[in-house]
């Protein structure tokens, strides 16, 4: 039963949507209803509303639904929707303002002259109002009044003109900022949790370990990683149009010809040009830079995108009057003249110590009080002319509300999908697929591709991704991250406002284009793009560094870029590292051999010796390396024999474990059957009946595992387990062999430290014989504190602390200001004696441990760095950017 509601439910909405009733009604509308029904028939024919549920019933469903809500609306860690209106509004506002339209005048009468010249004006401005804008409809309709009918007066063919605005016209959909990408990594979020739990449990299954290395993790993502992951792959996009159409105009003359320039090309012209490219190329620098940056989160950039839309709006709108400017002139000093002040002076209101922090705050505030003004005077402007700001507020909230009115009900029929099993309906369906995580991913990509034929991107976005996105980014073969998943599927749905009959950039475009431009040549002119975002959508499957490598890139060069240990990092690190010793392997050996020879006399046993054993670590770290580097080509040897044993077996454990649910499920459905419905004897034999087939199952199954399937595990576990100790040896060894020599230099600097703090110290016999039991105490613990911070001074910290409590009062104690004195001197003593040899090994030693801690920090010492310096970096974020398959591991 539970099947004929999920199908119930799938009728439902499809036949809504067919009917023409708005999306935001007919998904949760046919999650209403279905489970209703389902509650009310399983009420009266057993009793029991949830008995038709796959998992538990109509409440559960609405405590789901309310969990939606809360998340969609008031959940704190899914503040990125906030960003949507904003970037609504600014898209909205430069549409309205005409900005869009002079950018697009401009770039058609610079690139004109050129064969198929008009064609790539357009997408060249497509792409900047994509990257400003993001407004699929705007950009089609305003593209379609501007550019249609100067291509038709200059004998474009109707099939390329109409093909290229409707395709230009949607790279609003992967070119940041856009609305897509922040739906598609707030339901990524919520996929990767998921993910994560059922890899966990595939790792706990299979290896019977709780815990599962992190590394293994599934990669999450962020509207800040979405937008930096889909930057390539929308210039890859770019440049494939453009290809296209210059290809295109080159073997068919008649199709795009070359459009003369009838004005001249001297400084009035290239005024124009800069005053129509250099706005938008800020207002995208500024946005998009920030957030990559890590300057802002999007959710900041799209308040700065707003602002600055109104800013530019402002003097477009008042264009031809006096003093037009004069507002965006004043923005643009009042910030430039911020950024001057923060960099001279410290602005902090809370933390003013001296005139210059207070002239500093002074000037930081007339600088945003200026800036304030222009905005103000900005904002009024698009209030007054034309009734802009109304008409925009107005189509920003609607747009807004559909979004979020989409993502309840979508929240809402997702949830009913899953309480009738079709969430377990779809794992398996994938699971059975022969060809593992590829098969499964092109089989989603093409029923998207497919849903794009009918459905908009947000239903695609919200329906489809929560239910596929956990079962793919969990399957460990290919080991995907959420970032490119996201990607991937914003291509994908990218075409669903091209592909007929519901596309709505062809529904845009035909509602402007002249009556002489017929809709089968609308129609011809997509498919080639079309078949052009496929391309796209290939080259970036096919190579995901264009995805992963930005984001990993300025992850690692971030201020908070996890450390050189993070475990992620590994592999890579090693990757780098042993070129490093390849390439200069005999100068490291030439640096660690010299450091073996250093004179430590008069450098106190223990601190040599770890020294001593610190520099043979460092001489064997090569050959560690070379053992993990064995032990890896033994896995990749032994893989090829292993890995269709483990892929056969899994999926006899994966079925097994389908026979488990049903086997319970059965059972519950009898016990409820004897329970509430005794004289059912047909039902309660259908149920035995049914327990007995699936024993037989599970029997079936079981013996159709491999008999040599647990050797074979156990072998290889046994390769699997020499790698892992390799690698745990190889890091301690480094690390053991660079910590050491750290600290060396350390307690070679802290001689200058001590013997400055020594007259402190011996001043502290004055505050013994004078001072009170309290500043007594304060007194001591400062000095101690400053001790404390030098290298290996604990002896003396040691030795005044017990100073200080022969002076302590209360209880059995009685101060003793003689001991006092006594065990002061001995501390003393020890400083004086740690100063001495310090100073005399420093002279010797430290200029030749500081060079060799340089020479070997990059590659011994590297997981002991604080951040991975630039050029290692950019190495492992390149080498991190491909697809590493993990499933040998579960």
């Amino acid at each position: 039963m539970e099947l004929f509601f999920l199908l119930l439910l799938i009728v439902l909405m499809a036949g809504a949507l067919a009917s023409g009733f708005p999306v935001a009604f007919s998904l949760p509308g046919s999650a209403i209803l279905t489970v209703a029904i389902a509650a009310l028939t399983g009420y009266l024919l057993e009793g029991s509303p949830d008995v038709y549920f796959y998992q538990g019933g109509a409440s559960n469903w609405l405590s789901a639904g309310v969990t939606n809500f809360r998340g969609v609306y008031w959940e704190v860690e899914r503040d990125t929707l906030i960003a949507i209106p904003l970037f609504v509004f600014m898209g909205i506002m430069l549409q309205r303002s005409k900005i869009a339209e002079d950018l697009l005048i401009t770039m058609a009468q610079l690139f004109g002259p050129v064969r198929g010249g008009l064609g790539i004006a357009v997408v060249f401005v497509g792409a900047l109002l994509a990257a400003t804008t993001g407004i699929v409809g705007a950009t089609v309709v305003a593209m379609g009044l501007i550019s249609l009918p100067a291509m038709m007066r200059n004998n474009y063919a109707n099939w390329l003109s109409t093909g290229t605005i409707a395709a230009s016209g949607t790279l609003g959909q992967i070119i940041p900022p856009s609305i897509v990408l922040i739906i598609l990594a707030d339901q990524l979020s919520n996929a990767v949790d998921q993910a994560g739990t059922a890899r966990q449990a595939m790792y706990k299954q299979a290896t019977g370990e709780f815990s599962m290395p992190s590394d293994f993790g599934v990669v999450s993502t962020s509207a800040g990683d979405m937008f930096m992951g889909a930057m390539l792959p929308g210039l890859v996009l770019v440049a494939v149009y453009m290809v296209f159409i210059l290809v295109v105009a080159f073997l068919k003359k008649d199709i795009a010809p070359p459009v003369p320039f009838e004005g001249k090309y001297d400084r009035k012209f290239l005024a124009k040009i800069l005053l129509a490219l250099v706005p938008p190329l800020t207002l995208i620098f500024v946005v998009l830079g920030s957030i990559i940056t890590g300057i802002a989160t999007v959710n900041q950039a799209g308040a700065v995108g707003a602002v600055g839309a109104m800013v530019m709006a402002g003097y477009r709108l008042y264009e031809g009057r006096p003093r037009a400017y004069w507002p965006a002139i004043l923005a643009s000093v009042s910030i430039a003249a911020t950024l001057v002040i923060t960099s001279v002076f410290h602005v902090n209101i809370k933390a003013i110590n001296s005139n210059a922090d207070l002239i500093g705050v002074i000037l930081a505030s007339i600088t945003t009080v200026l800036f304030l003004i222009a905005v103000v005077w900005s904002g009024w402007r698009t209030f007054k002319i034309d009734n802009t700001m109304r008409g925009v507020l107005i189509e920003t909230a609607k747009t807004t509300s559909l979004v979020f009115i989409i993502l309840l009900g979508a929240a809402m029929l997702t949830a009913a999908f899953r309480g009738f099993g079709g969430e377990e309906l779809v794992k398996e369906f994938l699971h059975g697929l022969p060809g593992g995580f590829w098969t499964q991913f092109i089989i989603v990509m093409t029923v998207i591709f497919i849903l794009g034929f009918f459905l908009d991107f947000i239903e695609i976005a919200v329906v489809v991704v929560p239910i596929v996105a956990p079962i793919l980014l969990a399957d460990p073969t290919a080991n995907v991250t959420a970032v490119w998943l996201g990607v991937m599927i914003g291509l994908n749905i990218q075409t669903s406002f091209l592909t007929p009959p519901f596309g709505f950039a062809l529904f845009y475009l035909r509602g402007v284009a002249p009556a002489v431009v017929k809709t089968v040549q609308m129609y011809k002119g997509v498919v080639p793009f079309i078949a052009l975002q496929l391309l796209a959508l290939i080259i970036v499957g096919a190579n995901p560094a264009l995805v992963n490598y930005l984001p990993l890139r300025m992850s690692l060069l971030s201020e908070t870029a996890p450390p050189p240990a993070n475990p992620r990092l590994q592999a890579c690190i090693e990757d780098y590292i042993s070129e490093e010793f390849a390439e200069n392997g005999d100068a490291i050996q030439s640096a660690i051999a010299s450091a073996q020879n250093w004179d430590m006399t008069g450098v106190p046993k223990n601190v040599a010796k770890s020294v001593q054993d610190a520099l043979k670590l460092a001489a064997e770290a090569p050959a560690a390396l070379a053992e993990v580097r064995t032990a890896a080509q033994a896995i990749e040897a032994a893989a090829p024999a292993y890995r269709p044993l483990q892929q056969e077996v899994r999926a006899l454990e994966r079925q097994l474990d389908d026979n488990t649910e049903a086997t319970d499920s059965t059972k519950q459905r009898l016990s409820r059957l004897e329970r509430n419905s005794p004289d059912d004897e047909s039902g309660i034999a259908k149920a035995k009946a049914d327990l007995e087939e699936l024993a037989a199952e599970r029997a079936a199954l079981t013996a159709a595992i491999p008999a040599e399937w647990k050797d074979a595990q156990a072998a290889f576990k046994k390769v699997l387990l020499e790698e892992k100790k390799a690698s745990g040896t190889y890091r301690r060894n480094v690390d053991s062999a660079y910590e050491p020599i750290v600290v060396f230099a350390r307690i070679l600097r802290g001689g200058e430290q001590l013997s400055a703090l020594r007259g402190d110290v011996a001043g502290l016999e004055n505050v013994i014989r004078t001072a009170e039991p309290e500043p007594l105490e304060e007194a001591f613990k400062d000095i101690e504190s400053r001790v404390g911070e030098v290298e290996s001074a604990g002896d003396i910290r040691s030795a005044l602390s017990k100073a200080r409590r022969a002076m302590r009062s209360g209880g059995s104690n009685v101060p003793n200001p003689d001991e006092a004195i006594q065990l002061l001197q001995e501390a003393l003593q020890i400083l004086d004696q740690e100063v001495a040899w310090r100073t005399e090994a420093a002279g010797r030693l430290l200029a030749d441990v500081e060079a060799y801690q340089s020479a070997i920090s990059n590659t011994i010492g590297l997981r002991q760095q604080e951040r991975l310096p630039r050029d290692v970096a950019l190495f492992v974020a390149s080498c991190n950017s491909g697809h590493r398959d993990i499933s040998l591991h579960f």
